[in-house]
């Protein structure tokens, strides 16, 4: 039985873990490329809201990395290794706190740029 539950822990677990992180690490790098290429041809195009957009999908990315991070942490065998994690995952979160307040910025912009829009009316 203890030879059962070594090899599920051992060999099913790292690899079921090790899947889903690429499928995730695969997720934020998708995303982030399709952003980036839908807000260059906007770009090219002159369109307005480029940042906010892009802002919005690099956020969304950083999401599905740092889901990746968090389920690598359940396969962590030393402290030096988790100690590694953490930092990334930290310097994630803040990555992603700093784009959530540069769109909430964007956003407060935008408003008010709208209802000079409209005052003018």
């Amino acid at each position: 039985m203890e030879s059962l539950i070594h090899f599920l822990e051992n060999t099913v677990l790292t690899d079921v873990v090790s899947i889903c992180t690429f499928l995730l690490e695969m997720a934020g790098i998708i995303v982030l490329m399709t952003t980036s290429v839908k807000c260059f041809i906007k770009w090219l195009q002159k369109k307005s809201h480029i940042q906010l957009d892009l802002a919005h999908g690099t956020a969304l990315a950083l999401t599905f990395k740092m889901g990746g991070e968090v389920l690598r942490t359940v396969v962590v065998r030393e402290w030096q290794e988790l100690g590694i994690l953490g930092a990334i995952i930290l310097l994630r979160a803040a990555l992603t706190i700093m784009l959530h307040w540069e769109i909430k910025n964007e956003e407060e912009v935008l408003d008010n740029e709208k209802m000079k829009e409209l005052k003018k009316y």
